[in-house]
């Protein structure tokens, strides 16, 4: 493959090195096996990190891929890594989806319910995020739903595709009755949300609650206290995004008659 430079990250020339040798012009899917993370950095001459699971963790939700695998893709398509079961992945094109937040969208002031304290000694991370959403019935104010916290930080298997992690799971019921399981994923900082969390939310909650209706939700942490959601959905392999709505936590005292007025307009 050559040499490595300094310039380029561990993570980089391990997930590279694994990808050319398996791709050949015109391939659109492969699989590989995890435990050829070690075999590739044994031939690379580098060493490995302490976190094995990172190196293709980051890849699927955080990081970018190299561009000498991107450039490969066809056109419209990108390279993304799925579970293909216990120690195996899959490297699959798949149509290109961006989830970002729209500047342009019109945030919505919220009194801030988070306690004082939370926010005294709060981390910038994902877990401070949920916890923002969660004692903000952000969820319930989204989805139109009454919605409660199941379990978060889930970590579980799905047929097929091996070891998933969700970051917060709700339930809810809305006022005909209709019950709904709520997978959600936060994102802070550079992190991305990708297909592959969608498609493998949804195949979760197919498998364990076949009788709730799956409604994807990501949660993005911007600047200045404000969170951007978004509803999601798979259409055609593809993720789609059904709504997406902006709020920003406040003193209820900045709620203004204004503001009030403006969100009763239709």
């Amino acid at each position: 493959m050559g040499f490595v430079t300094k310039k380029q990250s561990r993570y980089s020339a391990l997930i590279e090195g694994i990808f050319l040798k398996h791709y050949k012009p015109g391939k659109r899917a492969f699989e590989f096996e995890r435990e050829e993370l070690e075999l590739t950095a044994k031939k690379l001459g580098i060493a490995l990190p302490k976190n094995l699971g990172d190196v293709l963790y980051s890849f699927r939700y955080r990081a970018a891929l190299p561009a000498t695998i991107t450039n490969t893709a066809e056109a419209g398509m990108e390279w993304i890594i799925k579970g293909a079961g216990f120690g195996r992945y899959q490297f699959i094109q798949a149509k290109r989806s961006r989830i970002e937040p729209d500047e342009a969208m019109l945030p919505i002031k919220v009194p801030n319910a988070t306690p004082e304290i939370l926010l005294a000694n709060a981390f910038d991370d994902e877990q401070s995020l949920l916890a923002k959403v969660r004692y903000n019935r952000l969820i319930d104010l989204f989805l139109g739903i009454t919605a409660h916290s199941l379990q978060n930080h889930l970590r579980t298997t799905v047929k097929g595709v091996g070891q998933i992690e969700i970051d917060e799971l709700y339930v809810g019921i809305n006022r005909r009755g209709s019950q709904f399981v709520v997978p959600v994923q936060a994102k802070v900082g550079r992190d991305r949300h990708g297909v592959v969390q969608t498609e493998q939310d949804i195949a979760f909650c197919g498998e364990r609650f076949p009788n709730l209706i799956c409604r994807p939700v990501s949660v993005h942490a911007l600047n200045n206290n404000r969170i951007a959601m978004f509803e999601l959905a798979l259409s055609n392999e593809s993720v789609c995004i059904v709504d997406q709505k902006h709020y920003v936590l406040v003193p209820a005292s900045e709620i203004t008659a204004e503001d009030l007025l403006l969100y009763g307009q239709d």
